[in-house]
């Protein structure tokens, strides 16, 4: 308790810090990261300390983790099994305060394991119950909370999707969602990156057997409690996805709407909902509105996509303010753009853009300077 105590002081301290500095925007390359299209550096997210982490694909495509810290010292990493394949390697998703990164790799045969890998290096690798084993099939790490818990899910041997949480001691929890669908592609899923907080309570969205999409959460006593947002389209692809939540509970994400448009919402502790659209957003299917991140603040970052499919990023204040922005080098074009992951509680936002060639580079936007 002291720590998280000290956390969330910390976090009020930086953001008054960053509140009080102009924002600078740079990109960057992970070392050995490839220069084609649909290659280089995607990054997923930011610490406290600015220490930005991702995954690279490098000139064959094959992928391989990363940290990066404040000062643009480079960690690249490769989980012990990932292949060596395009389209295989390894995938780095949430780091904790105690520098234990997890993700997962995929193996030559295209199966998912999960891994953590800790401050000093040492790797351990892991799969979840029931977890399938042929390509596409297999276990996906995407959160690490302060206690060292890991939230994901996996693909079963028929393709269907079941969340875990796995503790320390190698021990597992699977759940699904009540109304999760049964068949390939269907079932439950989890947030990535900040879908798990530190009292453990994990977040994420379900797919029924109409192939429509459900918010949940679930409390650490087991309680799933399922939701949709108001506007909520009901069919095929469409509905509600949750992006991650914070200690507070509050929770992020997006509806799709029974025309394909997509839109952002903010769903508080006791369940009220608040609905956003970023100026700018085009109103076609497929475009709209993409939150992505959610500090400690309460204020989130994603991208939007306008009326020529062009990604830019965005960032909306607590009181519901919205400052758009693009990084720079990024393309204009469909497909292109800016696309910001995560923000830390300084106010640093990080994600990546695609250039005008489609190649993926990485950027941290930072009251900091750095």
């Amino acid at each position: 308790m002291r720590l998280q105590q000290f956390c969330r002081l910390m976090s009020v301290l930086l953001l008054a810090a960053g509140l009080a500095a102009a924002q600078n925007t740079i990109t960057f390359e992970a070392p050995g990261a490839g220069t084609a299209a649909g290659q280089g550096t995607l990054v997923e997210g930011v610490d406290l300390l600015g220490t930005t982490f991702g995954y690279y694909t490098d000139g064959n495509s094959v992928a391989h983790g990363f940290l990066r810290a404040w000062n643009g010292y480079f960690v690249t990493f490769s989980a012990p099994g990932a292949g060596a394949g395009a389209g295989q390697g390894t995938f780095a998703f949430s780091l904790n305060p105690e520098g234990t990164i997890t993700g997962y790799y995929i193996d030559g045969n295209g199966a998912m394991h999960g891994y953590l890998r800790n401050f000093f290096g040492n790797f351990t690798t892991f799969d979840a119950p029931g977890a399938g084993n042929g390509a596409g099939q297999g276990t996906l790490s995407l959160n690490i909370n302060l206690e060292g818990t890991i939230g994901g899910y996996d693909f079963d041997s028929s393709g269907v999707a079941h969340a875990f949480l796995r503790a320390e001691n190698d021990s597992f929890i699977t759940f699904e969602a009540s109304g999760a669908g049964t068949s390939a592609g269907q079932g439950t899923g989890t947030a990535s990156g900040i879908g798990l907080n530190a009292e453990g309570t994990i977040t994420g969205a379900y797919i029924d057997s109409n192939n429509t999409l459900h918010g949940y959460v679930r409390a650490p006593d087991g309680t799933i409690t399922s939701f949709d947002a108001p506007g909520a389209g009901n069919g095929a692809g469409q509905g509600t996805d949750t992006d991650g939540l914070n200690f507070a509970g509050i929770i992020p994400g997006v509806y799709v709407d029974s025309n394909n448009v997509v839109h952002g919402f903010v769903r508080a502790l006791d369940g009220t909902f608040t609905e956003f659209d970023v100026p700018g957003a085009g109103n076609g299917a497929g475009q709209g509105t993409t939150p992505q991140g959610l500090n400690a603040e309460g204020a989130i970052t994603g991208s939007y996509t306008d009326s020529n499919s062009v990604s830019h990023g965005f960032v909306r204040s607590p009181l519901g303010a919205i400052t758009t922005f693009e990084a720079p080098g990024a393309g204009t074009r469909t497909g292109q753009g800016t696309f910001p992951l995560l923000n830390n509680p300084a106010g640093a936002i990080t994600g990546y853009e695609i250039d005008s060639a489609g190649v993926y580079h990485g950027f941290l936007r930072s009251p900091m300077g750095r």
